[in-house]
């Protein structure tokens, strides 16, 4: 019986016509949800639940944007964050949690309140809220994001996970690599960071 009412429950929100607020991002024409969205339908979750950031992911951006902001050429650079919008093709999107765009390259395009056209140098990202399901795991989901933001023209990708403390570092026509995160990597212009000794002499200056 449970089964059953189970069953029918989810294909009453499946049913339902899903807000454009709980679409996370778009590939195709093919919306990619949040994660837990159909939560939302249910009202189990409010929208807020499933777009906020956990305290780490929120804390590791902290760190990643203040470390930009102090050594990167601002007048050269653009630092982008909250969620930042980049189209690359009709009907495809992709938010992006940091991006570093050339700033004259950006300017040229011109500021208004639509997303993004130009590639940005660098994207950085940690973690992910989209809903997997359709993509298997979150690997998947990973190569595909990444693969398209560098077809799209972004010359490299980094993506910090939080629930296996790794790094992975992907540029065009090179091999991408993965590993841990207190490696350090170069994001552009021979700027250096490793997120695990960033971390640790953060929590300990607490």
């Amino acid at each position: 019986m449970e089964t059953l009412q189970a069953e029918r429950k989810k294909k009453e929100t499946q049913r339902k016509k899903i807000p454009k607020g709980l679409i996370y991002e778009m590939r195709h024409g093919k919306p990619i949800y949040y994660r837990d969205y159909d939560k939302v339908l249910e009202g189990e979750k409010s929208l807020e639940e499933v777009m906020g950031s956990s305290k780490l992911q929120a804390w590791i951006i902290d760190l990643i944007v203040g470390f930009l902001y102090s050594n990167l050429d601002r007048k050269k650079y653009k630092i982008l964050l909250n969620k930042a919008g980049f189209q690359w093709a009709p009907k495809s999107w992709r938010n992006l949690d940091v991006a570093i765009f050339d700033r004259e390259k950006l300017l040229k395009e011109g500021i208004n309140n639509k997303y993004a056209k130009t590639p940005p140098e660098v994207v950085i990202e940690i973690d992910t809220k989209a809903d997997l399901r359709k993509h298997g795991d979150f690997m998947n989901y990973q190569r595909e994001k990444t693969q398209d933001l560098l077809d799209a023209g972004v010359k490299k990708v980094i993506w910090y996970t939080t629930f296996d403390k790794k790094v992975m570092v992907a540029e065009k026509d090179k091999p991408w690599i993965i590993t841990d995160w207190d490696y350090e990597i170069e994001i552009l212009d021979n700027l250096k960071f490793n997120l695990g000794e960033n971390l640790k002499k953060d929590f300990e200056n607490e």
